[in-house]
């Protein structure tokens, strides 16, 4: 892109505002100057109301009603629901089962937001896009996760709390956001246990559970931020829709 590296350059440049929006699926683009001549439309922080401004796709910014908008069509978002038995990587040097198989029939290279351990299934985030996956993945961002784990023997409301209060690990203590007892069967047998935390530490919540004395059997992330895991069947996948695809660029862009 040519231009004096200020916004006259990039704006004389650029494309219409409205034509960009409806290019990325925002809406029609009447619609889109409807929501423009509303004030409900920002470019890079600034509310725009005249329609004839003209946006740069590569690197403005454009939120309607406060949530972000991608305007770049070649970027690919796409939510797995990882089987246990998988490792977290495109290619793994020991051969074990990998996300190279899920992704396979996409003609974007993608590769894995965060990851989950071999053991643990549920809610991973494929995508093409290294600025979001980066952000998403930093825990100074404090994008919180929900887990569900299926844990040996009875947990009590005490546990529970200990939880949310904090236990000491080897590599520094660690308090869970919210947990609760989804179910406890009394006299042994197992628990389920919804544990909501931010941290981006390996295997934290099979630490936390093992140092409070109940190790976990099972575990699966049913959230990632604003993202549920929803009906998604184990091994499934799919694009997400723009409304998750607004609500999570919305947080790497704060």
């Amino acid at each position: 892109m040519s231009g004096d590296g200020g916004n006259g350059g990039a704006a004389a440049q650029g494309e219409r505002l409205q034509k960009v929006m409806a290019a990325a699926g925002v809406a029609s683009r009447r619609v889109s100057e409807d929501l423009i001549v509303a004030g409900r439309v920002t470019v890079n922080g600034q509310v725009v109301t005249e329609l004839g401004r003209r946006v740069d796709p590569a690197t403005d910014r454009v939120a309607v009603d406060g949530t972000a908008v991608q305007l770049d069509t070649s970027r690919r978002y796409v939510m797995l629901n990882k089987p246990v038995g998988v490792v977290s990587s495109m290619r793994d040097e020991q051969g074990r089962p990998d996300l190279s198989r899920f992704t396979a029939d996409y003609p974007e290279r993608l590769f894995n937001v965060g990851r989950l351990d071999a053991e643990t299934s549920g809610l991973l985030i494929l995508t093409n896009d290294g600025e979001l996956a980066h952000v998403l993945a930093h825990p100074s961002f404090g994008v919180t996760k929900t887990y569900i784990a299926r844990v040996r023997g009875t947990v009590t409301p005490q546990t529970i709390a200990r939880l949310t209060r904090g236990v000491e690990l080897e590599d520094g203590p660690i308090s869970a956001d919210k947990a609760r007892l989804l179910q406890s069967r009394s006299g042994g047998g197992d628990s389920l246990v919804e544990i909501t935390l931010h941290s981006g530490r390996n295997r934290i919540v099979r630490r936390m559970m093992a140092e409070v004395g109940h190790p976990v059997i099972e575990l699966v992330r049913r959230q990632f931020g604003p993202l549920h895991l929803g009906t998604l069947k184990v091994g499934a996948m799919r694009d997400l829709t723009k409304e998750e695809l607004g609500a999570l660029l919305t947080i790497s862009r704060q």
